[in-house]
């Protein structure tokens, strides 16, 4: 398969050289960081690998799993390596939800990683959605009935691939795998095992209920830990990546919920959005709700702390398509600016509105809020004034709508006090701007390196004995100005612009569910 891209790595501001460092993995959907932080220090390192998201068939999303691990393992090493002269007290793993793999007796891959953006089930959820099943199973164990799901995935494989799912000893996720070649061991964890829709929310276990209906056995599946729980780092692993054979290795948890714990998005109130390739706000509360709202998940942090929220399929990876369909001539261009940065640079040029052009930016089949993977993108409005500069500005603002309708949905569950944002695509201030304008609620960005592998290292600190309140582990991260943020001032007029798209966006989402009923021949 493809190879990974060369690697880059980069350490942050200069300061002291700790005594002491905590790793965080994050493997996520196209790169893996890995993060070396100084415990009571601001030092820490970077180290990132990327890899691609295939599509061998239409509407598929797959990747390699090998060289997923692979490129994990080379920014382990890297960030080892940076640390030489100080004590590693562990490593602690953040990973990408919703993937699945199915592996034979002897843990081999028998499938590629068939990743959250994968929309093969589509038929599948169709059909649980059509018999009536779907708000029993969403409620049962928090997970959305949706193609993203390896419930649905699994079904998938027992109906189109019988020889493999003959063949098949186990069925894992990404952070399985990622667990399995670091420790040894073939283990999940509750937050990970809690966004498969196959766990119960009540007993924490595998559901037979949901496990019965996707046709799998409960022994193929994953024994499921606390995220806290410590495993100890494997022989040949530790000699290939320079640490101490045993270093604890702690289970972690899945990159959303620790998205939170990294950003400080921890109170009550307080909303931890994500913006990468694709993109999720989220809510902290103690428990899983009794009445699950039907547009929001419920994955586990810890024992005591749940994410409710939603997601979209369609964040970053929309104005990466307007970017590779309209103007692949910006790629490559000598300069300092990337070929993202200048298509954005596009976008600013446009007012907000973008003309009068509206995006549905369903590229992937959609999640939160209306969980539909039927509906397909559009653009409305569409006249010859319009040129590629306002697709790419619709694209951007077509996804921040989607994002502001899930705090919507949050707000009128738990209410919403404030937004504090990650991820890579807010480097951009067009990004920014966009959100603030549109979601209307104060919004605040998190640094570059706070995320899923900040929340990873805390948690870390946390399982190891290190900082007794898992709140406020990321303060021996980060010192005392934990969770530094840069507010974004909202532009009133593109706030009103906005506000008036809202207002028609469900007639709109309405129309265009009839119109692709319409074009499908339901």
């Amino acid at each position: 398969m493809t190879a990974v891209r060369p690697p880059h790595a980069r350490p942050a501001e200069p300061a002291r050289r700790p005594h002491r460092v905590i790793i965080g993995v994050d493997v996520g959907t196209t790169a893996a960081k890995v993060v070396a932080f100084g415990v009571d220090t601001l030092w820490r390192h970077v180290a990132v690998r990327e890899y691609p998201l295939l599509e061998p068939v239409a509407g598929q999303a797959v990747q390699d799993p090998d060289v997923v691990v692979e490129a994990m393992l080379a920014a382990l090493s890297d960030c080892v390596a940076a640390s030489a002269g100080t004590e590693v007290i562990g490593v602690s793993v953040s990973a990408a939800m919703h993937g699945l793999v199915g592996l034979d007796a002897a843990l081999r891959p028998l499938t590629p990683l068939v990743t959250w953006a994968d929309g093969r089930a589509i038929d599948v959820s169709r059909g649980l959605r059509a018999a009536g099943l779907a708000a029993e199973l969403h409620a049962a164990t928090g997970t959305p009935v949706h193609p993203m799901s390896p419930l649905t995935k699994l079904v998938w494989f027992a109906r189109h691939e019988p020889a493999v799912w003959t063949a098949t000893r186990w069925w894992v996720g990404l952070k399985d795998l990622v667990l399995h070649r670091l420790t040894g061991e073939l283990v999940t964890e509750l937050s990970s095992a809690s966004a498969t829709g196959l766990m119960d929310l009540r007993s924490r276990g595998w559901s037979p209920a949901a496990v019965d209906l996707s046709g799998a056995r409960p022994d193929q599946l994953p024994p499921i830990l606390p995220t806290t729980a410590v495993r100890g780092l494997a022989p040949d692993v530790a000699s290939r990546v320079g640490l101490p054979a045993g270093t604890p290795v702690v289970l972690g948890a899945a990159d959303g919920p620790l998205g939170n714990l990294g950003t400080g998005a921890m109170s009550p109130g307080v909303v931890g959005m994500s913006l990468g390739t694709s993109g999720a706000v989220r809510t902290i509360v103690e428990a899983p709700p009794a009445a699950l709202h039907p547009a929001l998940f419920c994955y586990a942090l810890t024992e005591s702390a749940w994410a409710v929220g939603g997601a979209v399929s369609n964040g970053g990876i929309v104005v990466r398509w307007a970017g590779e369909s309209l103007a692949p001539d910006l790629d490559g261009v000598p300069g300092g600016a990337t070929a993202d940065e200048r298509l954005l640079d596009l976008a600013a040029s446009v007012p907000p509105g973008s003309d009068g052009l509206l995006m549905l930016p369903y590229l992937l089949p959609e999640r939160a809020p209306l969980w539909d993977p039927d509906l397909s993108g559009a653009l409305w409005g569409l006249r010859r004034r319009h040129t590629r500069a306002h697709v790419v500005r619709a694209a951007v603002e077509g996804v921040a709508l989607q994002l502001a309708s899930i705090v919507d949905t949050i707000d009128a569950v738990v209410p919403v006090t404030s937004v504090r944002a990650t991820g890579g695509a807010l480097r951009s201030p067009v990004w920014r701007h966009v959100l603030a304008a549109v979601l209307g609620r104060p919004l605040v960005v998190a640094g570059a390196a706070e995320g899923s592998a900040l929340g990873a290292a805390a948690l870390g600190l946390h399982a190891l004995g290190h900082a007794p309140v898992l709140a406020e582990a990321t303060a021996m991260l980060c010192g005392p100005a934990a969770h530094a943020t840069d507010s974004v001032p909202t532009d009133r007029d593109a706030a009103a612009v906005y506000t008036r798209t809202r207002a028609v966006l469900p007639e709109l989402l309405r129309a265009m569910a009839t119109t692709d009923a319409i074009l499908a021949g339901r």
